[in-house]
């Protein structure tokens, strides 16, 4: 569905984790506004024709995969800010037209940037033809900041942690731009209420220790020979395993004979009963899945930090006594048979009370609600609309998300 929104929200699928924000932001916008609001989800990056950019999400699946040094040798060579302000302006070149063109179609009155590499793109087609809408970036990373988070040129950057204040602080952004809030996980998470008993009889699960484990939207890592030593180690615990988008693994666990109590689910949009059903999460250090067991209060597992912007949450989690780290499966054998303890397992789950917000999504929602007050205060309640020049046609099909009204 076309036509202007009240808040466009400027993306890449480059894993799972950028839509996961912008659709937690949405609904808490939903519940703000009373489903008073109008917005979209567009992949931003899919509208240049630049070399290796139109293709990101599927250059980052195989980047994060298989070619992970690859991918940390690039993270290095751009991670500055003049580098980045380069790159952003040969990609604009490229993406002018179809963003431009985009951007007069939703006639937003704010973009919310949930991605590193688009909020220089949205403020340069601003700028081009003078639009009045305002532009926020909010940060899914915890501490490894890549340079191109950092860019003065928007007018709100929210962050999650101190962490990450601090980073963007020292790369120019001022005081004035910077908002510390949670992290935007769902607000489903926080509000699950059903007891963990009754998640579980709707699962179809057993009532024993249960393990979710987990490798991200794109599956990466060593999900498929973990299962099996935890299976070979632990035979009586109950394993809910999410593959993702792997479909090979999910393939590959499915054909096998495991484990009657394994559960093998490719990509899932329940992972909030997942967890309530759950006594441990075992993780990658991606921020989404892990900030969303925090919230619900579930002791994790960290695995490994797949690229060089998720080393920094492996630190996080170890500075504020939120889980383990165990880069070994022999080392992830010994946590759970660890946290299996009765006393050392609820000793976890009292310290994890408390360690962080649970309510990120709704607070920046209340921040997008005082931004797009200011917008009306500049140009009223009925923002003139820019008349649609006739362009090119577009050559890519944009990523379009629902519209509430």
């Amino acid at each position: 569905m076309s036509g202007s929104v009240d808040v466009l929200f400027a993306i890449s699928d480059t894993g799972g984790g950028h839509r996961s924000a912008a659709v937690a932001i949405s609904a808490g916008l939903d519940e703000a506004s009373g489903n008073a609001l109008s917005w979209s989800i567009d992949d931003i990056l899919r509208l240049t024709d630049f070399p290796g950019v139109r293709g990101a999400p599927e250059h980052y699946e195989r980047l994060s995969t298989r070619w992970l040094r690859l991918y940390d040798l690039t993270f290095q060579l751009t991670n500055t800010t003049r580098t980045v302000d380069v790159l952003s302006r040969l990609v604009f070149l490229t993406a002018r037209r179809n963003l431009v063109r985009l951007l007069l179609e939703r006639q937003p009155r704010l973009v919310v940037s949930t991605h590193p590499l688009v909020h220089r793109l949205v403020v340069a087609a601003r700028q081009t033809r003078r639009l009045p809408f305002r532009v926020v970036t909010v940060v899914t990373d915890l501490v490894s900041l890549h340079a191109s988070w950092t860019y003065p040129g928007v007018d709100l950057a929210l962050v999650p942690t101190d962490e990450a204040y601090r980073i963007m602080y020292r790369r120019g952004m001022r005081p004035s731009k910077l908002r510390r809030t949670g992290f935007p996980v769902h607000p489903k998470f926080a509000n699950y209420i059903t007891p963990r008993s009754e998640t579980r009889r709707q699962l179809g699960l057993d009532e024993r220790f249960t393990i979710l484990l987990t490798a991200g939207g794109v599956g990466s890592g060593r999900l498929g020979e973990l299962v099996v030593e935890l299976e070979r180690a632990f035979p009586e615990k109950q394993l809910l395993v999410v593959t993702g988008k792997n479909r090979a693994v999910y393939d590959e666990l499915q054909r096998r004979h495991g484990s009657p109590y394994s559960h093998i689910y490719g990509f899932v949009d329940n992972m909030e009963a997942l967890m309530a059903a759950s006594d441990l999460v075992v993780t990658k250090a991606g921020p989404g899945t892990l900030m969303e067991a925090l919230v619900m209060r579930k002791p994790v597992i960290v695995t490994e930090a797949v690229g060089m912007q998720e080393r920094g949450n492996i630190d996080f989690v170890l500075n504020y006594e939120l889980g383990l780290f165990c880069p070994t499966n022999e080392r992830i054998l010994g946590a759970v048979r660890e946290l299996e303890e009765p006393q050392r397992y609820t000793d976890t789950v009292q310290r994890l009370e408390g360690a962080v917000p649970r309510d990120g999504a709704r607070q920046i929602a209340q921040i997008l609600m005082e931004q797009l007050s200011l917008v009306n205060e500049r140009i009223g309640a009925e923002p003139r609309r820019p008349r649609l020049l006739p362009l090119r046609p577009w050559r890519g099909r944009l990523q379009r998300g629902r519209r509430t009204r």
